[in-house]
């Protein structure tokens, strides 16, 4: 059956919006599958009329998983194989998903994946942010006082770090993360991506709160909001800050990866932290 070979549990990634990011391969398995798990099978069903694909669906969302899962491994072991997907994106993040590819490892099928969109990893890819090492957080608590000390653990996390919100809390969580991290730390608001009306607003977390508290059309929509990491201390904080000021000056006689990779050479700070600390001192 070409892509579909044998009794498998696809995991397949969706548009996050713009629904001509979709997959040939994801079609291909979308079509050949013998029912489609989906978070809305209501959400879904304008995706899989857009492509022509006419597989049944069946609802898995959080207040269903549990008792659905054990339903399509017992199908998939009488040989049908199964793809999960949510409203938007890849499955599991933030999304249901995880009780049945535990259930299905457990019964001995095969997992895979056909890979896609993923509001985090695309709103991380043009932050301008650093994306050696980062931390996807989802959604912070509803209630103020969770949020607030939620964020209050994650004031020291040095990795860039990923969260979800939505319109109704969007300019409260800004002003909590603003309190929580200082007002100049960076960070970047994606709004809506690869819809119509996709913002990417980038700033201090002061600049940031104001503006989106301030205008309206700011605050509608989907926002995957990202913030960069703690600033290092201690001895790993001295070098880099050393091999910055390096940096600075061979950059002015020297191309910025020779600076770069001769500073890291001198003070042991990292060159790639050097490069890109360079590279955003340059940018607009």
């Amino acid at each position: 059956m070409g892509t579909d070979a044998g009794a498998t549990l696809w995991v397949v990634a969706t548009p996050i919006g713009n629904l001509d990011d979709l997959a040939p391969r994801a079609v291909e398995v979308l079509s050949r599958v013998s029912v489609i798990a989906a978070e809305d099978t209501r959400a879904s069903h304008t995706l899989l009329a857009r492509y022509g694909i006419h597989t049944p669906t069946l609802a898995l969302h959080e207040h269903n998983e549990r008792s659905a899962a054990p339903g399509l491994v017992a199908r998939m072991l009488r040989g049908e194989s199964v793809a999960l997907i949510s409203d938007a994106g890849t499955p599991l993040l933030s999304d249901p998903g995880f009780h049945l590819v535990r259930e299905a490892h457990a019964a001995g099928l095969r997992v895979s994946t056909v890979p896609g969109p993923s509001a985090p990893i695309a709103a991380l890819s043009i932050s301008g942010l650093p994306t050696d090492r980062f931390a996807f957080e989802g959604f912070l608590p509803a209630k103020d006082a969770a949020r607030r000390a939620r964020l209050q653990e994650l004031a020291r996390e040095p990795r860039t770090l990923v969260f979800f919100e939505s319109k109704h809390r969007i300019a409260d969580m800004l002003a909590d993360l603003r309190d929580a991290f200082g007002p100049e730390r960076e960070a970047v608001v994606a709004r809506e991506l690869t819809k119509l009306f996709e913002t990417v607003l980038r700033g201090t977390l002061s600049e940031l709160a104001q503006r989106v508290a301030s205008e309206d059309e700011q605050r509608l929509g989907e926002f995957v909001v990202v913030v960069g990491g703690a600033p290092e201390a201690g001895a790993a904080g001295e070098r880099l800050r050393e091999g910055e000021r390096v940096y600075r000056l061979l950059s002015e006689h020297l191309p910025a990866s020779r600076a770069a990779r001769l500073a890291a050479t001198i003070t042991g700070a990292p060159r790639n932290a050097l490069y890109k600390a360079g590279a955003r001192e340059d940018g607009p």
